[in-house]
C-alpha cells in the first residue's frame, strides 16, 4: 500500500499592505502543521494585482515572517523545485491553462467592455437584483469567439459554471458544504491584460506546487466552490480545505488598524517579543486542551493539530497579549535582552560608551522582571543613566512633604558614613534607622526610591542603590533634599 504524499502547505500573501495579525495567524497555523507532521511550508507571493502591488509591503512582509521565525523551505530567497514563487513570473502557465479550459468547454472568452459591465451593475442595483454577470458572451458560438480572439479583440476569460446542480466540498473543520451552482457567477479567470485573477492562479499553483492542505481564512469559503469547479475541469484532485476562524477585536468587530495596532510590525514596534506573538496567535482559535497558556515554540510544534482548531471566531485580547509578554520577560535572561534593549537606550541619547557593558546588563537584570514590553526599559529605567529632573507628582505630594528635607539629609549622611556600600549593609542601616526614628521601613524606603529614581516603583531599593553606586545615590539624595528645601520640586505624572 502506497504511503500518503508528504504534507505540503503554503502561505500565499498579496504584497499590497502590512502583514495583518490575521494573516500572520494563518501563516503560523500552516507552519505549525508542517512542522508537527514533518511536512513542507512554502511561501508564495501572489502579486498578480499589479495596480495594488507595493514593493515596500513585500519587503516588510518577508521581514515580519522572518522576525516571527516562520521560515519557509521553498519560496523567495530560498528557491526550490517549483520556482518561480512570484505569480507575476508565472504568467505563461496561467495563460496556457486558461486556453485549456476554453478548449475543453469549461470557460469562454468574454468581450464585454468595462462600460457595459458598469451599466449592467447599475441596472441590477436599481431593480434590487443580485449584481452578477449576465453571461451574455457565453452564448457566442465557439468558432465565432475564436475568430474574435484571433483578430486581437480585447477580452477576458470566464469560468463556465454549470446552470444546475450543486458543487460540494468538505471543509476539515466544518464538514460538508454545499453550494447551488445557480447562485455562482461566471467569474473572470484571466483579465484583459493576460494576468490571472486570484482564483485561476491559486488553483494552478496549488496543483503544481503539490499543496496537500490549504489553510486559509474563512472569508475564502464562498470562493471554494469555484475553485472546486476548476479542479474538476482540470481533472485534478483538490487539496484538503481548512478554513480558519476569523479574529475579532475586543468589541466584537473586525480587528483593524483604525482601532489600534493590527499588524505584526505594530506589535514589534510596541515592544512585544516574536515568541510572545507566536504563542498568543496560536491560541486564537486553537487550544491543545487544558489550561496551558505559556507555550514555547517547540511545545506548540509538539502538540499542534488541526483537530483542535475551533471554527468559531476568536477575540484578540491585548491585555492577555501584554500579560503573556510579561511571562516571556520573566523567563528570558539578560543575554537575551542585552542586544534588544541597549540600542533602545542609545537611541534616546544615552552614550553607549560612557557606561561599561556590565552596567547595562545590571540595569536590564533589575528591570526585566517588572517590564511587560521593551519600551518599559526606557520609560521606567532612564534613571540608570540620567539624574531624575522630575518626580512623580502623586508620590512627591506623599513623600516630599514637611519634614522630608531633614529625613533625606539624614539618610544622605548615614549612607555616606557607611564603611561598606553593600546590599546587606544598606538593609541593616535602614532597619536600624527606622527603629531609631520609630517609623516603618516604608517611610524611609519610599522617599529614598523617589529621590534616586524619580518614580515610586521599580527594583528592590537596596539592589537599585548598589547598581547606581554610592556617589550617585548620595548626589541624588542631596539634590532631592535641596529641591524640597527650596520648594522647587518639578513633578510629572508617571505613565
Amino acid at each position: 500500500m502506497a504511503s500518503p504524499p508528504r504534507a505540503r502547505v503554503r502561505f500565499a500573501p498579496s504584497p499590497t499592505g502590512y502583514l495583518h495579525v490575521g494573516g500572520a495567524r494563518t501563516a503560523l497555523f500552516n507552519w505549525l502543521f508542517a512542522k508537527h507532521i514533518g511536512g513542507d511550508f512554502l511561501l508564495r507571493i501572489e502579486d498578480t494585482d499589479q495596480t495594488r502591488y507595493d514593493e515596500k509591503a513585500l519587503v516588510e512582509l518577508v521581514a515580519d515572517l522572518k522576525w516571527l521565525g516562520l521560515n519557509w523551505v521553498e519560496g523567495p530567497e530560498v528557491g526550490g523545485p517549483h520556482a518561480p514563487y512570484f505569480q507575476s513570473q508565472r504568467l505563461p502557465l496561467y495563460q496556457e491553462h486558461a486556453r485549456k479550459l476554453v478548449d475543453g468547454g469549461h470557460a469562454y472568452p468574454c468581450f464585454c467592455t468595462t462600460e457595459r459591465l458598469d451599466q449592467l451593475r447599475e441596472t441590477q442595483k436599481r431593480n434590487n437584483l443580485p449584481t452578477s454577470y449576465d453571461r451574455l458572451c457565453r452564448n457566442i458560438p465557439a468558432e465565432a469567439a475564436r475568430q474574435r480572439v484571433a483578430a486581437g479583440e480585447k477580452h477576458t476569460v470566464r469560468l463556465k459554471v454549470p446552470f444546475h446542480g450543486d458543487t460540494v466540498f468538505k471543509d476539515f473543520l466544518r464538514g460538508t458544504i454545499t453550494y447551488q451552482n445557480r447562485i455562482l457567477d461566471d467569474l473572470v479567470l484571466l483579465k484583459t491584460d493576460l494576468f490571472p485573477t486570484y482564483h485561476l492562479a491559486n488553483v494552478v499553483d496549488d496543483h503544481y506546487m503539490e499543496i496537500t492542505h490549504v489553510l486559509r481564512g474563512d472569508e475564502w469559503i464562498p470562493s471554494t466552490p469555484r475553485h472546486v469547479l476548476l479542479y474538476q475541469a482540470f481533472g485534478w484532485e483538490p487539496p484538503t480545505f481548512v478554513h480558519l476562524p476569523v479574529i475579532l477585536g475586543p468589541d466584537g468587530g473586525k480587528l483593524s488598524k483604525r482601532k489600534g495596532a493590527a499588524s505584526v510590525g505594530d506589535y514589534r514596534n510596541l515592544g512585544y517579543l516574536p515568541e510572545t506573538l507566536i504563542n498568543f496567535l496560536a491560541l486564537l482559535g486553537w487550544n491543545p486542551g487544558g489550561d496551558e497558556e505559556y507555550m514555547e515554540r517547540d511545545r506548540l510544534v509538539e502538540v499542534f493539530s488541526l483537530e483542535k482548531i475551533n471554527p468559531k471566531s476568536a477575540v484578540f485580547d491585548e491585555k492577555k497579549l501584554e500579560w503573556l509578554n510579561g511571562q516571556y520577560f520573566l523567563r528570558r535572561d539578560v543575554d537575551y535582552f542585552f542586544p534588544l534593549v541597549k540600542p533602545l537606550w542609545v537611541a534616546t541619547g544615552v552614550d553607549g560608551n560612557a557606561f561599561p557593558e556590565s552596567y547595562f546588563r545590571t540595569a536590564i537584570g533589575l528591570l526585566k522582571d517588572r517590564s511587560k514590553r521593551l519600551p518599559d526599559f526606557i520609560t521606567y529605567g532612564m534613571y540608570f543613566f540620567r539624574e531624575p529632573d522630575t518626580y512623580d507628582e502623586k508620590a512627591a505630594r506623599k513623600y516630599f512633604g514637611p519634614g522630608s528635607e531633614t529625613l533625606l539629609q539624614n539618610l544622605h549622611d548615614s549612607v555616606a558614613a557607611l564603611p561598606h556600600f553593600q546590599t546587606a549593609d544598606l538593609e541593616a542601616l535602614y532597619k536600624e534607622t527606622a527603629e531609631k526614628l520609630a517609623v516603618k521601613g516604608g517611610d524611609l524606603i519610599h522617599p529614598t526610591r523617589l529621590a534616586i529614581s524619580g518614580i515610586p516603583f521599580g527594583p528592590g531599593l537596596f539592589e537599585l542603590m548598589m547598581a547606581l553606586g554610592k556617589d550617585t545615590v548620595l548626589r541624588r539624595l542631596n539634590a532631592a533634599a535641596q529641591a524640597v528645601r527650596s520648594g522647587q520640586i518639578r513633578t510629572a505624572v508617571t505613565v
